[in-house]
């Protein structure tokens, strides 16, 4: 059984930093996909940032230069630096894991609330 635990989620300033960690426990297997979504209130869960365990990432036009993903793939880790924050920023963020063939897993989620 696959599980992910967010952390590091919390309240901040606009134009702070926060950085998510998220461990993944179970049978992770190779050639993965590992990210965060995000979920404001009322709104739609939408991408924020995804990388491969070969490094490739994608991110969301909104993050982009002020976000940056890493993973380590020995501890089965992702993690999200956030920088710039602004209050469109404010969600609940959810670790997100997609195994080939398999399927895909997320967190319970770590809210990040930003204020001007």
């Amino acid at each position: 059984q696959v599980q992910l635990v967010e952390s590091g989620g919390g309240l901040v300033q606009a134009g702070g930093s926060l950085t998510l960690s998220c461990a993944a426990s179970g049978s992770i297997l190779s050639g993965n996909l590992m990210g965060w979504y995000r979920q404001a209130s009322g709104g739609q869960r939408e991408l924020v940032a995804t990388m491969t365990s070969g490094s490739r990432t994608n991110y969301a036009e909104t993050v982009k230069g002020r976000f940056t993903i890493s993973r380590d793939n020995p501890k089965n880790m992702v993690y999200l630096q956030m920088n710039s924050l602004k209050p469109g920023d404010t969600a609940v963020y959810y670790c997100y894991l997609g195994l080939p063939s398999i399927g895909s897993y997320w967190g319970q989620g770590t809210q990040v609330t930003v204020f001007s």
